[in-house]
């Protein structure tokens, strides 16, 4: 499906549920819980708790019943598209910044979002040889060699690659297509 068949779509309607982190209680392992910023959703308090890396699975048949119950009662969360979108709007105005952040309320394609090293980053996903317009900050982020999160975006025959610096504003490029 590209964006243009996406009748209907909106920020809305591509809200997705609430995702929780999996733990367990410490000294009680066997049940999974969700957790929040400072305890499992069923009162179970941070300090007693062992942390994992993989989401809580209300479905799962280890699930605590209750952080289910509650996992299922939470509102849902912006989807990948409005969340970029929230993060774009920091950008400095321009054109590529303007038909982005439209691409993105149409649901435009966010094939890649990740953070990490710059130097990993711009080695292995920013394509920069692709980069044709908007490109001007990138040695800048270059030269800080901070964290950077990175978002590849497609809406139509064009394509959009968004630089997250970890302390600056975001800028938006467009590349030639792959």
């Amino acid at each position: 499906m590209t964006t243009s068949d996406r009748q209907g779509w909106s920020f809305d309607s591509a809200r997705v549920p609430a995702s929780f982190t999996a733990c367990e209680e410490t000294d009680a392992p066997g049940v999974e819980h969700a957790l929040t910023a400072d305890r499992a959703l069923c009162g179970i308090p941070e300090a007693r708790l062992t942390v994992y890396r993989h989401l809580f699975t209300p479905s799962q048949k280890s699930a605590c019943a209750r952080c289910a119950e509650l996992v299922a009662e939470a509102p849902s969360e912006p989807g990948v598209q409005e969340r970029l979108h929230d993060r774009v709007r920091g950008a400095a105005a321009g054109p590529l910044r303007e038909e982005l952040l439209a691409a993105l309320r149409q649901g435009a394609d966010v094939g890649l979002w990740i953070n990490g090293p710059t130097s990993t980053l711009l080695r292995h996903y920013a394509q920069l040889d692709r980069i044709v317009e908007g490109g001007e900050p990138i040695e800048a982020v270059v030269r800080a060699d901070r964290r950077l999160g990175l978002a590849r975006v497609v809406h139509g025959t064009r394509e959009f690659v968004v630089f997250i610096p970890e302390d600056g504003r975001p800028f938006v490029t467009r590349a030639e297509p792959a």
